[in-house]
């Protein structure tokens, strides 16, 4: 009987929320899961949290920092990855910030859209060789609802125009779907087997509204697990294709169990896909697939 491989998954984000159900999914289905996150200290126990809450698991946690506030960090966190794992079965871009105060990253840029498409961008090509050689490999980036009706404007990366949270937070959400799509079509027409696929949680109670305020009457939330079903079927699904998008099935895809998703003309424009991709090579130094 042929030994079974245990597979490798890095969640960024995985100490709280959306990542944290992620990567215990991924832990109870028997997976070497590394929680990718800024602080020790709530990494670490989440590991904890994690094995406590999934004892009978054959999986393994471990937390490993990342701050995705900076390329140089994420550059040594990626060459951490290549120097210690053999293979890596699953990328998961979960990381995110949504309207905070206006600020920066370490780079230099808006730090929504330095934290959430930037770095995973740089992230994710630092991590390519890994990933492609690793068999049956996949890519999940997160997106979100947001994203409709936003627009890609390179002129206002770096806080160049007056801030606008919200306007803020959809772009870097337009250009997670985008890279999910746009990687996937580069990696089919350069022959690669590694596979980018998309999901967004509909709308789910997680820190991430801790910016919001008061949350309006009549919104119904799911739970942190229930939106993290669309990442984890992104993820395990074995008839899942690259260029996928899933999130939940109901009105709005607001709430529901997870199934494809619609994929918005905004993330669709060709030029407009390619340009990004462009302008994030230049940006990370980051030049894949």
């Amino acid at each position: 009987m042929k030994e079974q491989v245990q597979k490798t998954a890095i969640v960024t984000g995985a100490n709280t929320g959306l990542g944290y159900e992620t990567a215990l999914e991924l832990y109870r289905q028997g997976m070497h899961v590394i929680v990718a996150s800024r602080n020790p200290e709530k990494g670490r126990e989440a590991c904890e949290r994690m094995q406590a809450a999934a004892p009978s698991s054959v999986g393994k946690t471990e937390f490993v920092q990342l701050n995705l506030s900076s390329l140089e960090a994420v550059k040594s966190f990626a060459d951490w990855a290549k120097n210690r794992l053999e293979r890596l079965d699953l990328l998961i871009n979960n990381a995110g910030i949504m309207t905070p105060p206006p600020t920066t990253t370490d780079d230099g840029y808006e730090a929504q859209f330095g934290v959430n498409f930037v770095a995973h961008f740089a992230l994710t090509g630092c991590l390519f060789a890994l990933l492609e050689k690793t068999p049956g490999a996949r890519v999940v980036s997160l997106s979100s609802r947001a994203h409709r009706g936003s627009v890609i404007d390179l002129a206002n990366c770096a806080l160049e125009k007056p801030y606008d949270p919200g306007r803020e937070y959809a772009q870097s959400k337009l250009a997670n779907l985008i890279f999910a799509l746009e990687f996937d079509r580069r990696l089919r027409v350069s022959g690669h087997q590694l596979r980018s696929l998309a999901a967004h949680p509909g709308v789910s109670q997680t820190d991430l509204f801790r910016h919001i305020g008061p949350t309006p009457d009549g919104i119904k939330f799911m739970s942190a697990a229930e939106g993290a079903a669309p990442t984890v079927m992104a993820a395990t699904l074995g008839t899942a294709q690259g260029g996928q998008y899933f999130g939940p099935e109901g009105p709005g895809e607001a709430n529901g169990k997870p199934a494809l998703a619609k994929i918005s003309a905004s993330a669709l424009d060709a030029t407009v896909n390619r340009n990004l991709w462009q302008w994030a090579q230049k940006a990370t130094g980051v030049y894949y697939p």
